[in-house]
This record gives structure tokens, sequence and C-alpha cells, in this order.
């Protein structure tokens, strides 16, 4: 990753109104070049010209990079409030947890909306995080019905969702699953 790549980068995603295709290891490749440019300081005199300028380098990276992500997030949280899924291929791999997990936390939005429609108040600790698992799966899984009776999946290999903790280490154990640690 170089200053001028994510220049371009941060240009295109400022001026579409639509998610942009990033290259799909640019997460790594910028936090790379970040790391680059930490060591690079360190070596160097901070009184001269050079450590001058990697200093504007770097705070001109983190702005973009800021810019950049809150942009795409912003983007990412419109298209799942649309009800729509993003176009093929143009979200990252971290990108496409956030739209999953925004997902589920809209569809469990609509679920409570829908159950107030019917009548039912809705149940405050279905929708808690703490009793539910970050899941990447390893191989295919048929549609599952899971322990707060909703249903789940298919899934293909690679999908990431979040589960119920009791489907969840069920699935880890069988094997078809590994948990994703979220920070």
């Amino acid at each position: 990753m170089m200053y001028n790549e994510l220049y371009e980068i941060w240009k295109r995603e400022a001026s579409d109104k639509g998610l942009t295709m990033l290259p799909a290891d640019f997460y790594p490749r910028v936090a790379e070049y970040v790391k680059k440019l930490k060591e690079e300081g360190r070596m160097l005199d901070k009184r001269t010209a050079k450590a001058a300028l990697l200093k504007k380098e770097m705070a001109g990276v983190k702005k973009m990079v800021r810019e950049i992500t809150q942009l795409r997030y912003k983007k990412i949280l419109k298209t799942v409030a649309c009800g729509e899924s993003p176009p093929e291929g143009v979200l990252t791999a971290e990108e496409d947890k956030i739209f999953k997990n925004a997902s589920l936390d809209a569809e469990t939005y609509q679920n409570i909306v829908k159950g107030i429609f019917h009548g039912v108040p809705p149940k405050t600790e279905a929708a808690r995080r703490h009793d539910r698992m970050v899941l990447r799966f390893m191989d295919d899984v048929p549609a599952i019905i899971g322990a707060d009776m909703a249903t789940y999946g298919p899934f293909k290999a690679e999908d990431v969702a979040s589960l119920p903790v009791e489907n969840s280490r069920i699935l880890c154990k069988q094997g078809l699953a590994r948990e994703v640690e979220v920070n």
C-alpha cells in the first residue's frame, strides 16, 4: 500500500454514493503500511525534515483511513436499513461481518415490530448479544432451528453468522464451525 493508492481509494469512496470496490486485502495492507511508517519513524531523529514529513504522512493516512471506514460503515448501515444487500464482492471479509451482524440486528428489530403488531410483547433477553456467538462456518450447513426457536441458515463454507450459544457450541464441537473472536 502506498500513499497515492490510499488517496485514490479515499477520493473514490468519498465521491461515490454506493460502496466502491476495495482490494480484498485492503485492511491488512493498510495495517502493514501503518506499521512500516511507525517503524521508519522510530529509526529517525525527530528533528529532521524526513521525520516531519513522515509525521505528516502518518497523519494523512490516519485521516483517510478513518474517513474511508466511516463512509463505508454508514453505507453498509444504509444498505441494511433499506433491506438490501450490497453488490457481490464489494465488501471485504471484515466488512462482511459487520453487514451480517447489522442484518441480524435489523431482522431482530423487524421481528420485534411484527410481534408487537401481533400482540406479542418483545423479549429483551433474546436480543442480548452475550447469549450469542459469532461463528465462521467450515462447511455447508443446512438451515437449523436455534435454541431461541428462530431459523438460521442455510450456511455456506466461510459464511459468518451470530447464533445462540447452545447451537454454536454444538456446531463447533461437530467441526462445522469455529468461533470468531469479536472485539
